[in-house]
């Protein structure tokens, strides 16, 4: 199994950045995807949940909301979050994660950093 993300940058605030995970090694329509994040010092977060299949439930943190979208490109077994209007309290290390019910994480990525900044 792997979750392999890319897409993390330094961007300077009100920037756009979108994040990509490559999932392999699991029947990828099957689970539901995540992106978590975790700034120094700080606990991991979840920023965005779907569900698994066509993705017709989401969930958001309420910092992101309005900003962040995440979706799913089951042929490419590929999640996406795509993050707007990014603010300096967006910097983490930002991890892809997959789940086999709506509050489970199975497997995990190794992270990409997002650092907004001017």
């Amino acid at each position: 199994v792997q979750l392999v993300e890319s897409g993390g940058a330094l961007v300077q605030p009100g920037g756009s950045l979108r994040l990509s995970c490559a999932a392999s090694g699991f029947t990828f329509s099957r689970y539901v995807m995540s992106w978590y994040r975790q700034a120094p010092g700080k606990e991991r977060e979840l920023v965005a949940r779907l569900s698994s299949g066509g993705g017709g439930r989401t969930n958001y943190a309420d910092s992101v909301k309005g900003r962040f979208t995440i979706s799913r490109d089951n042929a490419k077994n590929t999640v996406y979050l795509q993050m707007n209007s990014l603010k300096p309290e967006d910097t983490a290390v930002y991890y892809c994660a997959a789940g086999s019910s709506w509050y489970s994480v199975n497997y995990w990525g190794q992270g990409t950093q997002v650092t907004v900044s001017s």
